[in-house]
């Protein structure tokens, strides 16, 4: 699975409807409203590279008040859960 993080600018006015719109679509996992130079945080999970394509520009970026994207790709994922089931190998309750 292939993670993005896209932060998007949109129309302030819009922010509550276009994060609606943008958590809507099969591939976005959340949108985060935030504060700062970038509007909206979208979490974007997708089974290859090219998919990316298809989501954001082809979704994302034309929803209604999307001013524009940046995206980051990530390399590997760290999270608490992970964390918690890698140092519990092979121990013992």
């Amino acid at each position: 699975m292939i993670t993005a993080i896209v932060l998007i600018k949109t129309s302030v006015d819009r922010i509550p409807e276009i994060a609606e719109q943008i958590a809507a679509l099969d591939s976005v996992s959340e949108v985060f409203s935030v504060t700062g130079t970038y509007d909206l945080i979208a979490m974007v999970r997708v089974r290859q590279h090219d998919d990316l394509a298809e989501v954001i520009p082809g979704k994302i970026s034309k929803i209604p008040g999307v001013e524009g994207t940046d995206t980051h790709v990530a390399f590997r994922t760290y999270s608490q859960h992970d964390l918690e089931a890698a140092f519990a190998i092979g121990l013992d309750n």
